[in-house]
Order: C-alpha cells, then sequence, then structure tokens
C-alpha cells in the first residue's frame, strides 16, 4: 500500500508539480579564415543539417584576428576562439559569443587546440619556436610540451599508447612524440604537400587532410602511405565527426562543407557554397546542446498544432492573465506577448526552422513550458 501510494505521489509531482525536460539539439560551428591575414573573419553557426547560417562571433571588436580553431568548455558555458594574427586565444560565452577575457597571450600564431592527456589544453603555433604549449582549462600556463618545435605545425592527434602526432604544413610531414613530449621520429615524410588536419581511426591508421595535395589521405600504424582516403577536394581543412561515423570536411575551394561516409565516400555538400557568406572553411565543431526546461503547470493550457509556423495557445481557464515568452534552443528569449485571454497566435514566419520553447507564465504563478517545432 505503501508502494502504491508513493508512486502515486511522484505522478502527482510530475503532473502538477515540478518537472525538468532535458532537450538537445545540435548545432556546427565553422571558423572562416576569410581572406586569411585580412578580414572579414567570423565564427559561424548552422543547424544540424548545415542550414540557418547566422554569425556567432565576428572581427567587429577586434577580439578574433584570422581565427583557427574552436574549443568548447560545456562546464563554463564558453567557447576558446585561437587567432593566428593576434597570438590569442580568447574566451568567449557558448551561448552568445559574446567576449570574456583572453584566454591566453603571446603565443606564436596559435593554431589547433586539443583538450588532451591531463584534461590539459595543447596548442599548435605557427610561428615563434614552434613547440606544443599546454595550458590548464583556466587559463594557466602549464609548459612547452615538446622539446623541439614544429615549423607551421596544424594538426594534433593522439595514438592508442598515448603518443602525440603534430602535422608540419610547410614540413610537408607528420611529426612523433613521446607521452613525455620527446621526439621519437618524423613518422610521415612523403606523399604529403601541406598537411593540416590528422586523425586516428580505431584501427591505427592515420588519416591526414593534404591541402595542397587536393585529397585526404591513409597512412598506417608504421607511418607508411596506403592511398588515397578522399579524393577531389581542394585546399580542405576542418574536421568533424558524426556519431554514426559520418564525417565533415572543409572544402576551402568551393567555401562550403562536405560530408562523407566513414569509408570516404561522398553524400553531400552538407554547408551550400558561401552560406553565411562563407568563404575559407578551416575548423569546425559539431555541438550537442542540452537545454534543460522547467514546466511548472496544472495542464490545462494547449498549444495547436506543434509544427508549422502558427501556433495557437488555448486555455481550459481563461481568467488568467500573464506573459507569454519564445525561447530558442539556447535558452535565449526571443519574443514575448501579454496576454488577457486566450487563445493567442504566435506567427513564427519570420523565424528560422527549428526547435523553439513556448512558456506560457500565469498570474496565480504557475508557468509551462511547450516545445514546437517551426517548419515552412
Amino acid at each position: 500500500m505503501k508502494i502504491t501510494n508513493l508512486l502515486y505521489a511522484l505522478f502527482l509531482f510530475i503532473f502538477i508539480g515540478i518537472t525538468t525536460a532535458q532537450e538537445s539539439e545540435v548545432a556546427i560551428y565553422v571558423s572562416d579564415a576569410g581572406n586569411f591575414n585580412n578580414p572579414p573573419w567570423q565564427i559561424l553557426k548552422f543547424d544540424q543539417n548545415g542550414e540557418n547560417p547566422e554569425v556567432f562571433i565576428d572581427d567587429d571588436d577586434g577580439h578574433i584576428a584570422w581565427p583557427q580553431d574552436i574549443v568548447f568548455l560545456e562546464d563554463e558555458t564558453a567557447v576558446l576562439i585561437s587567432s593566428l594574427n593576434s597570438g590569442l586565444i580568447t574566451k568567449h560565452n557558448a551561448t552568445t559569443g559574446e567576449f570574456i577575457e583572453n584566454f591566453a597571450s603571446e603565443i606564436g600564431g596559435p593554431t589547433r587546440m586539443k583538450i588532451g592527456p591531463g584534461n590539459l589544453l595543447y596548442v599548435l603555433q605557427w610561428q615563434g619556436n614552434g613547440t606544443v604549449l599546454r595550458y590548464e582549462l583556466d587559463g594557466t600556463f602549464v609548459d612547452e610540451f615538446t622539446e623541439i618545435g614544429i615549423p607551421q605545425s596544424i594538426g594534433i592527434d593522439w595514438d592508442s599508447e598515448g603518443n602525440l602526432y603534430v602535422s608540419s604544413f610547410t614540413g610537408d610531414s607528420v611529426e612523433k612524440f613521446d607521452t613525455n613530449g620527446e621526439f621519437v621520429e618524423t613518422f610521415i615524410n612523403s606523399n604529403l604537400v601541406g598537411p593540416t588536419n590528422i586523425w586516428f581511426e580505431d584501427n591505427g591508421d592515420l588519416i591526414v587532410i593534404d591541402y595542397n595535395g587536393g585529397a585526404v589521405k591513409r597512412f598506417d600504424s608504421e607511418g607508411n602511405f596506403l592511398g588515397i582516403f578522399i579524393d577531389g577536394i581542394s585546399f580542405a581543412e576542418g574536421v568533424a565527426f558524426f556519431p554514426e561515423g559520418d564525417i565533415l570536411i572543409g572544402d576551402g575551394n568551393n567555401s562550403s562543407i562536405n560530408r562523407y561516409a566513414n569509408d570516404g565516400t561522398f553524400i553531400e555538400t552538407f554547408i551550400e557554397s558561401g552560406a553565411g557568406n562563407l568563404l575559407t572553411p578551416n575548423a569546425i565543431v559539431r555541438r550537442e546542446i542540452t537545454l534543460a526546461i522547467e514546466s511548472f503547470s496544472k495542464q490545462d493550457i494547449t498549444i495547436s498544432p506543434t509544427t508549422g509556423t502558427t501556433f495557437t495557445i488555448s486555455a481550459s481557464d481563461v481568467s488568467k492573465t500573464g506573459t507569454i515568452t519564445i525561447h530558442n534552443v539556447l535558452g535565449q528569449q526571443i519574443d514575448r506577448m501579454q496576454y488577457k485571454e486566450l487563445p493567442q497566435t504566435w506567427n513564427a514566419h519570420t523565424y528560422a526552422e527549428g526547435v523553439y520553447f513556448i512558456k506560457i507564465h500565469t498570474s496565480d504563478g504557475s508557468q509551462q513550458t511547450h516545445k514546437v517545432i517551426v517548419k515552412k
């Protein structure tokens, strides 16, 4: 009997009390190198389908200059951007893109950044002494990890044993270091013409984007060239992965981003040429954003339909007064309406397609949140 009462109480709590729903949305972030050493530069944000571009961070306030990479610090709701021209890594709000502070400075042209062993941020340098730098995630400098420098380093990954690999754009090579940062060998010194991003596959093969070689190439765990993984892509840079294994790669020749299957087969142009004024993609991040939506309700309010561009808000008790707020998937309020009677309509035809949340605040202090999908 006690169990039955407990379950009943839990049901009432969920139904008329406080509930928290976890909603998630995927976004694609792209670093745009623009005209390389010259602006415009920007960080673009696209939806999970590679559509509806918006400027996340631009160069108007001078905080990015030839951006190179994007690293999100989710526990801080922050994002790091490396800029080759300024020698800075800047920290921004991960929701709005607003500048927070300089994370690190006096770097010799920071390019790739990656959180690696020790939960440290590893940073490559295009200029200066070319060593791999390490930082705590609060921006505290740790050390120069590698004992030697790598000229114009721009690709980084680790093998299954924790050895570090770094590509050299002008050296046409990939260098190998052990877990202590000591130089082991030049792992690859042929069949490359300007390597950029590198990553290991589960079988131990190393995949290398060959910027000037017009291809993505495969090497075995000993550094032997195995062949072309992806052909027909020029000035390629920037890579991101889908959970199912599909790959996004920036196509600098076409100012676009392509999607490939995990066997290298071309699937589609995922982000069209010039979308969002994209010029030169050089870094891509696929980010899953989780949004906790609190709902306090008596289940007396309905919204119909749940998909479309015009949504009618109705209630069984129309005596209450209050407000209606509309939020995007990042929790940002994008619209607000006062209401004294229902039904009332929210017209979303001017908003981008995607998921939104309509939150109704009533005069008795209760609230209710409904998820809708804007689709034109």
